[in-house]
This record gives C-alpha cells, sequence and structure tokens, in this order.
C-alpha cells in the first residue's frame, strides 16, 4: 500500500499523532449503532475523519458487551472499508458493577497474567477497593475498580483485547487517577498498559494501539484534592509516560455578566492548556509536552440550565458547582446555543487552542448524549439536517471547513 501522512505500523511518530489528533471527533457509540448510523458514516467521509472518539463505551452494562462487540465489528468493518485509515477509539472507563459476574473469563486473560485458567466469571468483589473506597461510588453495585488488584487488570486487558479484535486502533482510559488512587508508582498501570500494547502489537490492525486518559489535577473533582492549575498535567514514572496522547474536557469558562456566553481560558480550573506533561512517549520520541485533545465533555444535567451556578450548589453528581457552564454541562451548553453561535465557536475554540497552546488539539463534537435535552432531543448530531439525519444541528459543513483551513 503506497504510504500516507497517515501510515504508521506498530509505532506512530509524533507528526502522525497529531495529524491523527487535528481530524479528531467524537461519535459516543458510533459502533453500537446509535443515532442514523448511515448518514454518520456518509459524514465521516465527507469531512475527512481520521479519529473518531469514543465510538464505542460502556458505563457498566458489562453483560451487554458481547452483543456490543458483534455490532461494533460490522461498523467498524463498513468504516475501514470506506477509509481504512480512520482510527476508532473505545471507551474503559472507571466503573465496574455487579452484572460483570455474568462475563467469562477467557483462558488467554488468565495466560497474559502467567496465572493457570480458571472456569468462572469476573468477580466484582475481587475488584473494588479492599478498605471500601469508591464502593458504590456510582449508585448501588457500581464502583470504581481498583488497579493494584489483579482481577481489575484482568478486565481491563480483557476490554482492552476485545476491542482490539474488533477493530478498534485508540482506547480511552477515563479517569485513571480514581482507578489508580493506590498505585501511586504508576506499577499496575504500566503493568497493564504494556500487556495491552503488547496484544496490539500481535494482533491490532497495524500492530499499535494509542492509550489516552483524562489528566485532570482532580482540582474540586470526585474528591480528589485540589492541585495548582499550573502543575504539569500527566502520568510518568523517570521519563517514561504512560499515555501515548493526553485528554481533558474543554473547560469552558462563562463570561460573567453576559448570559450564555463563554470562553477559554489558560488556568481556569484545571484546563490543560499549557500543563500537559512531556517525557519520553511508548512509541520512543521525547517531547517537552504531549500532545493532548479537549473535548466538548457530558456528566450530566445540575437541573439549573441557564443559570449561573458557581458558589451556588456545591458538588452535584461528583462535579463542583464552578465546572458548569451557565447551569450546563460543556456538551448541553454547546447544544443550546443559536446555529451560528455553535458555527462560531468551533472556530473560536480551534483557533484559541491552537494559539495558546500548539500541543493542543480540540475534539470536534459529533454525536454526544444531552443530559439537557434541545426541544425534548436528548442527543447532539453534527450532522447536516437531512431525510438521513432529521435532527442534524449542522455543524458538518463547518468542522469540514475548519479542518480544510
Amino acid at each position: 500500500m503506497q504510504s500516507t501522512p497517515y501510515t504508521f505500523d506498530g509505532a506512530m511518530p509524533r507528526v502522525t499523532l497529531e495529524r491523527y489528533l487535528s481530524r479528531s471527533i467524537t461519535m459516543s457509540h458510533l459502533l453500537q449503532g446509535h443515532g442514523y448510523p448511515d448518514d454518520n458514516l456518509r459524514m465521516l467521509q465527507a469531512i475527512g475523519a481520521k479519529f473518531v472518539g469514543r465510538a464505542m463505551l460502556h458505563w457498566g452494562q458489562e453483560h451487554t458487551l458481547a452483543e456490543s462487540l458483534a455490532q461494533g465489528q460490522v461498523l467498524a468493518q463498513r468504516i475501514h472499508a470506506l477509509d481504512p485509515e480512520i482510527i476508532l477509539q473505545t471507551g474503559i472507563f472507571e466503573i465496574v458493577t455487579e452484572r460483570v459476574n455474568a462475563v467469562a473469563i477467557p483462558a488467554w486473560v488468565f495466560e497474559a497474567f502467567g496465572r493457570e485458567p480458571e472456569a468462572r466469571a469476573f468477580d466484582v468483589s475481587r475488584m473494588v477497593f479492599q478498605d471500601g473506597l469508591y464502593v458504590n461510588h456510582w449508585g448501588p453495585g457500581a464502583s470504581v475498580p481498583d488497579i493494584t488488584r489483579l482481577e481489575t487488570r484482568m478486565w481491563i486487558f480483557y476490554l482492552a483485547a476485545s476491542y482490539i479484535d474488533m477493530g478498534a486502533e485508540a482506547l480511552h482510559f477515563g479517569q485513571i487517577t480514581l482507578i489508580g488512587r493506590h498505585d501511586a508508582d504508576l506499577r499496575y498501570w504500566f503493568e497493564t498498559l504494556g500487556l495491552v500494547r503488547a496484544y496490539a502489537a500481535r494482533n491490532a490492525r497495524r500492530h499499535f494501539v494509542l492509550c489516552d486518559a483524562h489528566v485532570s489535577s482532580g482540582v474540586g473533582c470526585y474528591g480528589l484534592p485540589d492541585d495548582p492549575a499550573a502543575a504539569a498535567a500527566g502520568y510518568r514514572a523517570g521519563d517514561q509516560l504512560l499515555l501515548d496522547f493526553h485528554a481533558l474536557p474543554l473547560r469552558i469558562k462563562e463570561v460573567p455578566g453576559r448570559p450564555y456566553e463563554a470562553e477559554l481560558a489558560v488556568g481556569h480550573l484545571d484546563a490543560l492548556y499549557g500543563r500537559s506533561l512531556g517525557g519520553v512517549a511508548p512509541s520512543g520520541w521525547r517531547c517537552d509536552h504531549l500532545p493532548y485533545l479537549v473535548e466538548f465533555d457530558n456528566w450530566g444535567s445540575s437541573g439549573h440550565g441557564g443559570e449561573s451556578v458557581a458558589g451556588k450548589i456545591g458538588s452535584l453528581v461528583g462535579i463542583d458547582d464552578r465546572y458548569w457552564v451557565w447551569g450546563y454541562d460543556e456538551i448541553c451548553w454547546f447544544a443550546h446555543q443559536s446555529e451560528a453561535d455553535r458555527n462560531a465557536w468551533l472556530w473560536y475554540a480551534w483557533q484559541w487552542v491552537r494559539a495558546h497552546d500548539p500541543n493542543g488539539f480540540v475534539q470536534m463534537p459529533g454525536m454526544r448524549g444531552l443530559a439537557d435535552p434541545v426541544d425534548g432531543v436528548g442527543e447532539y448530531y453534527a450532522n447536516t439536517r437531512s431525510e438521513g439525519c432529521p435532527l442534524g444541528q449542522n455543524q458538518e459543513e463547518t468542522i469540514k471547513a475548519i479542518w480544510g483551513g
């Protein structure tokens, strides 16, 4: 096959990574058939997307994983038939529920960890923190798993390998600070990702998988201690970086006294701008600051959409009230703007990030759930509105123009 600017095999040079990040779009649950699958694939090809974020994710619901993987493999093959260079990203998050007890552990998972195979399923009781930390954190039977426990590492490896077999070439690991709360030296995270990368070297489409996670300092989030916003953000042992690139929400900031208006700012809460930790990347190249993505995050509803709630409602759904944008999470705030304002703000965000930190790239919003629906619609679609996507919010042409520029 002829080499292109997106060609890689077994590792990824920085310039290739940045090309992918510069054509990144969030398409939550794409491989699970959400939204309008045919029009979604049309849009991805039309705009020239190269990195499709959150294409499959499970927030719990472990008992439906096999069904998702089967459906996802079919859609992944369709996408790669349109463009074999597209990277599909899946999510492995900071949650495990009692439904994981229904998932059988394959022999190859035990063998990867040097253990004799056992005829049993995963056991959530072997994954949770033994001191009770974060047990039932997400509700009854839904906890944060502990990376220092072997069962958790086997579960993460099983998920990662299953996604790689499906066709994924990127894995997002969510809030690894929570899962690794007792892994101060990153020993267990390096072990786990080392096994994932070794599996990818043998089995991935291009013998490589990109690993990323949120690198928040934890200011006001999830009960983590406050860290200075100026501190470097990322995970490293010696000079070896854990991740291939970093990620964080945009951290959109309200403009005081101007309802619904918002901006980006260096030093706002734990925003990543100027703070991405450097070192030696897993592909072997050295950097002062690892490239990163910032995205329009979703986390829930404050119940006060359209209001400034900073300093008024405290911590809600685990989120400090300073993180809400006029009472919305980030994607809901964006979706509730007018079409013209949405398009203008995408241009603004792209240009602002590139001007303030050349290591950063905006992940465009393509498809994402809305905790605060817009006109009764609980999903945001960037697609051009048409018969193929009658609920499209018309950002497709703007994204294409930004990338074309």
